[in-house]
């Protein structure tokens, strides 16, 4: 099986897929009306300062402030190694490689009033994306990120990627970043990188040295806000981010874009150009692909496993809760063996699932319950392993007594079933429908507050046709006493147009 890269890019809509063995592991959806934010650099203006939450609202010049925590705007070099470590790997999804806050300092130690005052001009870049009803995050400590190389100017330090494994090649390549980079520069070396010739990272660094230097120069001449680099493109960060060596080939069905990719791997990476095609099927490339009947497995809640168990997936404001369930599945042996069996498979899709809905946040599995410890260890190692293919980077804390597991995974972007629905407007975002006794019910309600009392007539019930059947079938005799108390012959009428919770009632 191969790995793939699918790009539907489109005026309205760009979609980029990462195909693993023919699996759909990761999805990143762009809509022409939104705007892309993260790795934007901004020349923002200090709206206001809040010493009680340790941050600030800066103005970029959007319709939302963005948010400043006081640890994005310290800068103790000190505490950078310590950062470093955390962060030496390249940055996750399509997000620029932007170093993670300090979490090591502690409040006592810095004040943000103590830092920047309202109405101070500071130039910021976009860390995060707004999420609801949340601003952008932002962050002073620069990053901007080639297909090699990430420059940090703000902080000497050489860092590379965890998954560059050989230590001859680390040491190869920390030293050949010591003689190349210029003084008290900081670079994170990517994966990609590995094996890579000293010309090709040197003249990426003189790139992304120059780019830093027309940013500053370009802030010397700007007036607050207003934005002085903007990031590449979804499709081009497809290719800087996701393109490697692991993957086979890049499909493409956009003329457009397709020749935008050519020229951006020309010059940096004219190797892979052999890799890369342009689809002209004339079935969508989704569909061609199965992309699409994977997305809408992603909105569903329910996911079936192949034993016949399954989970269900519920977002709450809070935190993300998913639950484990044997459903169909009896086993063969002993319950005990029927639930492992069933938590092992559930843990494999667990981990795909988190990652193709970028599911972020505080995250709670309920497995089901194991009398065995082992059993118990031997799922949570499973769980933990099946994340290491994750590049979002996870935490997760050891199965508790009543099988439950806490883990966060670090939130870069919105969840892709928010993104793409939104709350049911027939149901109020309740996720669930009156059942058709209770709208029956509903009705008769209605029609006792109008005419308990009223004169002889008739009243008509226009309903959805399964409240009919109900009505006319179930509860005939219920609809027959209540012309009795109403004193009024009740005519139901069936509208195929009808949501299953409306109803009309009128005389005539």
């Amino acid at each position: 099986m191969t790995n793939e890269l699918v790009i539907n890019a489109r005026p309205h809509e760009t979609r980029v897929a990462l195909v693993e063995n023919g699996v759909v592991v990761e999805l990143h959806v762009k809509r022409g009306s939104e705007q892309e934010l993260v790795g934007n650099i901004y020349l923002g203006k200090v709206l206001r300062v809040l010493p009680g939450m340790q941050a600030a609202f800066i103005n970029i010049g959007i319709d939302k402030p963005a948010f400043l925590y006081v640890t994005d705007v310290y800068n103790d070099l000190r505490h950078w190694e310590q950062i470093m470590l955390q962060e030496e790997d390249e940055g996750n999804d399509l997000e620029t490689a932007i170093p993670s806050r300090m979490r090591f300092i502690k409040e006592s130690d810095i004040n943000i009033e103590g830092l920047l005052q309202e109405g101070q001009n500071i130039l910021v870049q976009v860390s995060k994306e707004p999420l609801g009803t949340k601003g952008a995050r932002a962050t002073s400590h620069v990053s901007l990120p080639g297909r090699h190389l990430v420059y940090m100017p703000t902080v000497d330090h050489i860092g590379i990627s965890r998954r560059i494994e050989d230590e001859k090649e680390r040491m190869r390549l920390k030293k050949l970043m010591q003689k190349l980079r210029p003084p008290g520069a900081g670079f994170i070396v990517r994966t990609v990188s590995e094996r890579a010739p000293k010309e090709k990272l040197k003249i990426e660094m003189e790139f992304l040295t120059k780019l830093w230097e027309n940013i500053q120069k370009k802030r010397e001449t700007s007036s607050a806000p207003s934005l002085l680099h903007k990031e590449l493109t979804i499709t081009l960060r497809a290719v800087r981010d996701l393109f490697t060596k692991e993957i086979d080939r890049l499909v493409i069905d956009s003329k457009e874009e397709y020749q935008l990719i050519l020229e951006f791997i020309e010059t940096f990476a004219p190797n892979l150009r052999y890799s890369i095609e342009l689809y002209e099927g004339r079935e969508p490339i989704f569909d061609a692909y199965g992309i699409d009947m994977e997305i809408n497995r992603a909105l569903d809640k329910k996911i079936w496993l192949k034993s016949g168990g399954y989970i269900v997936i519920e977002a709450t404001e809070a935190f993300t809760v998913v639950d484990v369930n044997t459903g169909s599945y009896v086993g063969k042996r002993n319950l005990e063996e029927t639930i492992v069996k069933t938590n092992m498979e559930a843990v494999k899709e667990i981990a795909y699932q988190l990652r193709l809905r970028n599911i972020g946040g505080l995250i709670v599995i309920d497995f089901i319950d194991m009398d065995k410890e082992a059993n118990r260890e031997r799922v949570f190692m499973a769980l933990k392993e099946a994340l290491e293919k994750d590049r979002a980077r996870t935490t997760v804390l050891e199965m508790s007594e009543l099988g439950l597991i806490e883990m966060t995974r670090k939130r870069t972007k919105e969840d892709i079933n928010l993104f793409l629905t939104e709350p049911c407007l027939y149901c109020e975002g309740r996720g669930r429908l009156k059942s058709p006794t209770t709208i029956c019910y509903d009705i008769f309600r209605d029609l006792e507050r109008e005419w308990v009392s009223g004169e002889e007539g008739k009243v008509y019930v226009l309903v959805h046709p399964e409240i009919e059947r109900v009505l006319k079938e179930e509860e005939r005799y219920s609809v027959m006493e209540l012309e009795k108390r109403i004193n009024r012959r009740i005519i139901i009428i069936a509208k195929n147009d009808f949501h299953l919770e409306q109803y009309e009632i009128s005389l005539q």
